[in-house]
């Protein structure tokens, strides 16, 4: 297999947790980072389900792309699929990035599967911090989660003006800042 790229847009941009040779900003077209996915396990309960990362239909999404040699290609696709793939909420698609600079390339992409029963679908800011106040996982608060990634982004040059409206409601502006 050829040098190939892979987009991420939440966790994978900060602990990527496999070799690549260059990270890239880039945008996807055609998605947006929401909190539409049921977490029932790492930020959440059945019972008391939270909200996670997913790439959903519209609007575009600036994350980082990450050049993979070839070679690596078996070990890297198994690591993410294995990491990504784990309750079949996403769907595993090569799409189109755009790299900072203008060069467009294909990208091995994970966006969220809207049959699935885990999807919970667009909603505003206001109801995805209703949703994530309280829930709490394996992985710790869903709070936490929201605004370590809003602070990620912004560490990464990155504005999500949508996940900070929702981290400002879960915890006023001065912690989500």
């Amino acid at each position: 297999m050829d040098d190939f790229w892979v987009f991420g847009y939440g966790s994978l941009m900060w602990r990527p947790g496999f070799a690549h040779v260059e990270t890239r900003k880039a945008r996807l077209f055609g998605y947006r980072r929401a909190l539409c996915i049921h977490s029932h396990v790492h930020r959440g309960t059945p019972d008391r389900p939270g909200l996670v990362l997913g790439l959903d239909r519209g609007g575009s999404c600036l994350g980082l792309a990450f050049s993979v040699p070839g070679k690596l290609a078996g070990e890297v696709i198994a690591y993410l699929r294995e990491r990504e793939l784990i309750t079949n909420v996403y769907l595993e698609r090569r799409l189109a990035v755009r790299l900072e600079g203008g060069q467009i390339v294909e990208a091995l992409t994970y966006v969220v599967d809207r049959r699935h029963p885990q999807y919970a679908g667009a909603m505003d800011p206001s109801e995805a911090a209703r949703r994530v106040a309280g829930a709490v996982g394996q992985s710790g608060p869903n709070e936490e989660y929201v605004i370590n990634t809003v602070q990620h982004l912004k560490a990464l040059g990155i504005r999500d003006h949508w996940l900070e409206a929702v981290a400002e409601r879960i915890s006023g502006p001065a912690k989500s800042l």
